[in-house]
């Protein structure tokens, strides 16, 4: 069913070698880019669309309606408060339609779900103040971010801040260790799917986040998680990483002793290894700027690529 994002292909060998590249390549699985954009076909608004568990029904248009969101299970979380629910047009999309009704995230974006209300604040805050850049800014969904960073109010932001503070983080993200990956594809959400072609390609020194279940995930069903293929021995050299500080401190110094978070620092364990790749890449790079981020300056110093794959590995194999 890949009728909801026009899905394009692109050829493995250049996503390989433009990923193998040294440090000063950007990593595109991380920050996954279509080559080309065509014009979407305009939704369905007929056919009624359901998923496992759900007595709720929405079709393609409905699913894809950035200030409706589709809650396919309302009695699983707390009511929505408007900006969450419908966000505030035309500028501000509502907040559950990427993160998701539940804060679970998807690899493109951020899981929100039982971060810390001032972190959340703060993040937003150093996007709309420009501190808070990226490697990419091509990507459109870090490009819609900062959009809706440069419109929210304070006070929906607080809002938005204070409800998915206070749900739970659930597993979902299966990580794999293995030596190839199926093919895969780049989205127009932003995100790696497998490719139509089948078959597999060697995975080198990458993590290749895909949807456990495409349709599900494309019917931005909050239950439907992702499998992250990292590299064999990745998850065991990440520990020795995270525990030792590799030449700085120890991850848990600041993140807690179980890297679920510390006060206003958020938490990390079982979390998307795409994202946090972006996040360490950005940091090392002076991409991402200010106060919130000087105390990680230098445990990023001297993090080479396979560090950040390994580390982002074990974190996200973590249980939150």
């Amino acid at each position: 069913m890949r009728k909801f994002g026009i899905i394009l292909a692109v050829s493995g060998l250049a996503l390989a070698s433009a990923a193998w590249a040294a440090e000063e390549g950007v990593p595109i699985w991380a920050y996954p880019v279509p080559q080309t954009m065509p014009a979407p076909s305009k939704p369905d608004d007929t056919i009624q669309k359901t998923v496992p568990g759900s007595k709720a029904h929405f079709t393609e248009a409905g699913v894809n309606d950035r200030f409706n969101v589709p809650d396919w299970f309302p009695k699983d979380h707390p009511p929505l408060p408007e900006v969450v629910a419908h966000g505030k047009p035309p500028k501000v999309f509502a907040c559950g339609y990427c993160h998701l009704p539940n804060g679970q995230g998807r690899p493109e974006n951020a899981p929100l779900a039982g971060q810390p209300v001032q972190y959340i604040i703060e993040q937003v805050t150093e996007m709309k103040e420009g501190r808070r850049k990226t490697s990419q800014p091509t990507m459109g969904s870090i490009k819609s971010m900062y959009a809706i960073a440069a419109a929210v109010s304070p006070e929906d932001l607080k809002i938005a801040a204070d409800y998915f503070s206070k749900l739970k983080y659930k597993k979902w993200i299966r990580v794999v260790e293995s030596d190839t990956v199926p093919k895969f594809e780049i989205s127009s959400h932003n995100m790696l799917v497998k490719s139509a072609g089948g078959g597999t390609e060697p995975l080198g020194n990458r993590i290749v986040e895909l949807p456990e279940n495409l349709d599900l995930v494309e019917l931005r069903d909050p239950n439907s998680g992702f499998v992250a293929y990292v590299p064999k021995g990745a998850i065991a050299r990440g520990k020795k990483l995270v525990q030792s500080g590799n030449g700085a401190f120890p991850c848990a110094s600041c993140h807690g002793a179980t890297l679920k978070g510390d006060g206003n620092v958020p938490a990390l364990a079982g979390r998307s290894p795409s994202g946090l790749v972006r996040q360490l890449y950005d940091i090392k790079h002076g991409i991402r700027g200010g106060p919130a981020v000087d105390p990680m300056k230098p445990e990023v110093a001297g993090m080479t690529d396979e560090n950040r794959v390994d580390i982002a590995a074990y974190l996200a194999s973590l249980k939150p």
